[in-house]
């Protein structure tokens, strides 16, 4: 598993984060959303922002790490 942030310009509803494979979504007073958590792999990544791209919304950012041990 990966740790991902990916950053969206707009707010979503933040009741879609089962539609975003449990991410938490966090609305930034600059108007974006951060979608952060972990993800299987590159492959459920990619998904995602295809996914994203599909909604229309306009991406912002993508960060990727390790998983911390924090994390879910």
């Amino acid at each position: 598993m990966i740790e991902v942030e990916i950053r969206v310009r707009g707010h979503v509803d933040e009741d879609w984060s089962n539609r975003f494979g449990g991410l938490d979504i966090e609305l930034t007073a600059d108007g974006d959303t951060v979608l952060s958590g972990p993800v299987r792999d590159q492959a459920e990544l990619r998904g995602l922002l295809s996914w994203l791209a599909d909604l229309g919304l306009e991406l912002v950012s993508v960060t990727t790490g390790p998983l911390r041990k924090s994390s879910r």
